[in-house]
């Protein structure tokens, strides 16, 4: 058997089936495209379910991978164990109706005896009870005894999804040796100790699931192999667990280093060790594929592992912020075959260093108040934490529920879950309607999805202005399929030629015209539907238009140009964000239209001023620099080569388009763009604002949309001009002049406020009254704000030296009470606070305040002279 690193199998299976004439294909980043059915890519078939399906045509009928997934399923048990992990790769072998049985079957066992040398004698197959022709293949072709091919049940050995494709597995077992069985006499192949490793599935998918639960045969048989590559890893090397195997291990290894600790000498440090190993290798790639810690969705998975991995290294006593630091380590280790990694790690490490101590922030408070809850519970003799504690800390602290749950669980405690899912339940609906509508790829189908799978349209128009010779392949009329369509009729048409692009990659579509010799289409959209097929979306607006016909399809250029103006724009913006924030930028989002661009992108604290001017400026800089915009086609590692940046959640295929804009500017797109950046004219930022947690979004204009800009402000300037009797030259000083003669305006008026404050507080004081020997003023002073009436308050208190004051004014339709009380009166008794509380709900209002003084607010403006009876009622209670 020959003792592999994980490198060196990951490469040694895909070679082996390269040689069997399967194309490799790059892993697809783990977040789903395309497919709402799933948060994560979970599996080495997942990404490729558009071609099991036939809505999208292979590359090759023959592939292989090596597949990042992410499963968090067990992530409770995820340290507990040293069998269970968040983060795997999976290898895999498909045939998309190549292909079967009789020659998969022959290869699985040929890499595994022949090319990785494991012992026939350590292997055994499983294969499903009604499978006898599996059975047979094994058997008969491969030569296998029949004592080392365990039958299994329908639930173990066959793969269904609701209706549709299905079919049997067989799967390979590797022994591992009596010492790692439980001892049970009944103990073989599927037993759950861990001595028969099951390291290879087949998927044989040859049935169609019918919705009266019976099966019929395919006529397009297909295969669907996954083989998890740290488990073969851990047969190879002959250790105990994932977290032995090389690569693994050297995390494991830095976490150990970084801990001070030693694995395998404390049960509870290894815990701790395994649960940073593991979700560190799950972060980094995440961030690296795209996704952005959050509370919903991927971005709570993330957010969670994240935080989980920081509380664990708090146990083991780390100090200070360390993930990023680890991460280099995962890099290291899987750098060569995730290019994307090396070239995120900029970014990889500033979203985890940015979430990590936004965690240590939030979960001191959390923390304390946990604490607190927890010791109110063991007073009390309670082992269940409220659902709405559990969620006070999830929702206002942005404490983890899970992390919850570990705490208490040391403790021996545990949360009410029903009562705290309760709490969760409008954000898990709003979660799921992300996903909704649920079929295999989790959405509705469509009219579009019963299109001939083969049809597809040439994409001529990154050149051209008009294909004159197009043909007309399909119709869609008033949402559905038809040989013709007349005028009036919404329709799609499908083209073999187009020159119209289609919305991709935040581009709109493009408009125009669509003529046949009988008929007019004028197309306002065009957008890619199942399998990329592209729809000219529009209205007949002359005669009719039949399938198969000829057709000149003319894209609107004018439009065209306005939005590859803003498109190009994109890419220097994009350039010139990393320059001045940092290459921890990325684009997370974009809209280009004819008339502006909106541009997301990944940082973590509003831009200043200076900031936005100096992106700006590098913008247009690159705009006068007049640079070439020169594009290529190549492949993906010439194109990383050179530099060229690549996007989050795009699925780029073995070659690539790149934009290069004379070198200041390299990215993979395959939008529609300028010939030189001259082509822009101009470039104005218009907004700078938060959009989500670490993305920023900029709202800019380009062109004939900048000069529409730039003349608004001129007639504002005209306009403000006119209003101040000034020119544009002098607004500034005249606007400074105007506020300044405001301000002396305004200093006058409070002085003469304060004047007649103090006449009206002199006639007041003729109403002055005893009650029980306190000196009481209860008055209403006539438009006065809270502000005025506090300050007439002072001045009468002055002047009355001991005793109660108390003034309700009406403004605007509201009423403004106040009571004050000086210090020797408050020692009778009196509580200003508790006087206006009671005055204020005789007018339909409430306050409050300290015994000495209190303001509160009232609704009806009738009621103030009874609010001051009141007042004197409860002064008269209280001064005994």
């Amino acid at each position: 058997m020959k003792k592999l690193g994980v490198n060196e199998i990951r490469e040694t299976f895909l070679k082996f089936f390269e040689s069997k004439e399967h194309l490799r294909l790059q892993s697809f980043p783990v977040v789903p495209h395309n497919d709402n059915s799933l948060l994560l890519i979970n599996s080495g078939m997942a990404p490729l379910k558009t071609y099991f399906t036939g809505q999208e045509i292979p590359p090759s009928k023959r592939v292989t991978t090596c597949q990042k997934c992410i499963r968090t399923g067990d992530i409770d048990n995820v340290g507990k164990t040293a069998r269970h992990g968040t983060f795997f790769e999976m290898l895999g072998n498909f045939s998309f109706g190549d292909y079967f049985k009789e020659e998969v079957i022959p290869w699985a066992w040929e890499f595994v005896t022949k090319v990785i040398e494991i012992p026939e004698d350590k292997l055994y197959v499983t294969i499903y009870e009604d499978d006898e022709e599996t059975g047979e293949i094994w058997k008969q072709k491969v030569g296998i005894p029949a004592d080392r091919i365990v039958k299994l049940g329908k639930e173990d050995n066959f793969w269904e999804h609701g209706t549709g494709p299905c079919g049997p597995c067989t799967e390979i077992y590797y022994d591992r040796g009596e010492e790692y069985g439980c001892d049970s006499p009944t103990c073989g192949v599927g037993c759950d100790c861990d001595r028969y490793m099951e390291f290879w599935n087949l998927v044989l998918t040859q049935f169609n699931a019918e919705e009266d639960g019976t099966y019929t045969e395919l006529a397009q048989k297909n295969v669907d192999t996954g083989m998890g590559l740290e488990r073969m890893a851990t047969i190879l090397q002959g250790v105990d667990s994932i977290f032995d195997v090389d690569t693994v291990k050297s995390i494991r290894d830095a976490v150990c280093k970084k801990a001070n600790v030693t694995y395998g000498k404390d049960h509870k440090a290894d815990v701790s060790v395994r649960v940073i190993t593991d979700h560190i290798r799950s972060v980094t790639v995440m961030t690296a594929d795209g996704v952005l810690p959050s509370n919903e969705g991927r971005g709570y998975v993330l957010r969670r592992l994240l935080r989980r991995a920081a509380r664990h290294g708090k146990l083991l006593g780390i100090n200070g912020e360390f993930l990023a630091e680890l991460s280099k380590s995962v890099i290291a280790c899987s750098g060569a075959a995730y290019p994307e990694l090396v070239e995120k790690q900029d970014y990889i490490f500033k979203i985890l260093s940015v979430e990590e101590n936004s965690f240590y922030k939030t979960i001191d408070k959390g923390m304390e108040i946990l604490k607190a809850d927890m010791e109110e519970m063991k007073a009390a003799g309670i082992k269940t934490m409220s659902g709405e504690k559990s969620f006070r800390l999830y929702d206002t602290y942005g404490f983890p529920v899970d992390l919850t749950k570990e705490i208490l669980e040391e403790e021996g405690m545990e949360i009410d879950e029903a009562a705290f899912e309760k709490e969760m339940q409008e954000q898990k609906d709003r979660a799921r309607l992300a996903r909704a509508k649920s079929n295999y790829m989790g959405a509705e189908e469509t009219v579009y999805h019963e299109l001939p799978v083969e049809m597809e349209t040439v994409f001529a128009g990154y050149d051209v202005s008009d294909v004159a010779d197009a043909k007309i392949l399909a119709l869609v009329a008033n949402n559905t399929l038809c040989d013709t369509a007349n005028a009036g009729d919404s329709v799609s048409v499908f083209l073999n030629r187009t020159p119209f692009y289609a919305e991709s990659g935040g581009q709109v579509g493009d408009h125009g015209v669509i003529k046949t010799e009988g008929g007019k289409v004028q197309v306002t959209d065009c957008i890619k539907v199942v399998g990329g097929k592209i729809a000219h979306i529009g209205q007949v607006t002359e005669g009719n238009i039949k399938v198969g016909e000829t057709a000149c399809a003319m894209k609107d250029e004018a439009y065209r140009l306005a939005s590859a103006r803003n498109h190009s724009a994109t890419h220097l913006l994009h350039q010139a964000l990393r320059t001045v924030l940092g290459t921890h930028v990325e684009q997370a989002g974009s809209y280009v239209s004819s008339e502006r661009l909106r541009f997301d992108f990944t940082h973590f604290a509003a831009m200043k001023p200076e900031e936005i001017l100096e992106v700006e400026k590098l913008v247009n800089d690159a705009i006068f620099a007049a640079y070439d915009v020169k594009t290529a086609e190549m492949s993906l590692d010439e194109a990383r080569d050179m530099g060229a940046m690549a996007l989050f959640g795009e699925k780029y295929g073995d070659v690539v388009r790149v934009v290069d804009m004379g070198g200041y500017s390299i990215e993979l797109c395959g939008g529609a763009h300028l010939h030189n950046t001259a082509q822009i004219g101009s470039f104005k930022i218009l907004s700078e604002n938060g959009v989500a947690a670490g993305v920023r979004r900029i709202e800019a204009v380009t062109g004939i949309e900048a000069l529409h800009y730039y003349r608004a402000q001129e007639d504002t300037i005209k306009e403000a001009c006119r209003i101040v009797k000034t020119t544009p030259e002098n607004l500034t000083a005249r606007l400074e002049q105007l506020l300044a003669e405001q301000k002396e305006t305004a200093k006058e008026l409070e002085k003469l406020k304060a004047k007649m404050a103090g006449g009206a507080a002199e006639e007041i004081l003729q109403k002055k009254t005893e009650i029980n020997g306190v000196a009481v003023l209860a008055a209403e002073v006539k438009d006065m704000d809270g502000n005025a009436l506090r300050t007439m308050g002072d001045q009468l208190k002055n002047k009355l030296g001991s005793g109660v004051v108390v003034l309700a004014s009406g403004k605007d339709g509201k009423v403004n009470l106040l009571a004050m009380a000086t210090d020797d009166v408050v020692k009778k008794g009196v509580h200003a606070g508790n006087v206006i509380k009671a005055a204020a709900g005789v007018c339909g209002g409430g306050g409050g305040g300290r015994p000495n003084m209190a303001q509160a607010g009232g609704k009806d403006v009738s009621k103030i002279a009874d609010a001051l009876e009141k007042a004197k009622e409860v002064l008269a209670e209280q001064i005994k």
